[in-house]
């Protein structure tokens, strides 16, 4: 199982860094990692760092181009779009990734 996340741009590959951090951001990161402890293959690209990521995938570029970056993030499961604009919860990710509710909660 592959699980990719297009960022919107950010200063680090993170978006935990910095003076003032999105509380909602560093839940997301613990989440993909979490995630990739399930054995999720998991991949995350920040247009500011990983352009060509973007620019290589048709339905990002197409989704971006449509709707502006107000899309953004992009998630990803086995190419298919199948969240946008927000940053799920570890819960919601378990969800897309096809883990079980009781896996993630008892995490």
């Amino acid at each position: 199982m592959k699980l990719e996340v297009f960022d919107q741009p950010m200063c680090c590959s993170s978006g935990v860094c910095g003076p003032k951090v999105d509380k909602k951001l560093v839940e997301f990161s613990a989440a993909l990692a979490w995630l990739r402890e399930q054995g999720i293959e998991v991949q995350r690209y920040n247009p500011a760092q990983q352009y060509e990521a973007f620019a290589a995938n048709a339905k990002v570029v197409q989704t971006v181009n449509a709707d502006g970056t107000g899309c953004l993030p992009l998630i990803l499961v086995e190419g298919e779009i199948v969240s946008r604009g927000t940053y799920p919860g570890k819960a919601e990710l378990a969800a897309l990734a096809g883990l079980t509710p009781a896996k993630a909660a008892s995490a």
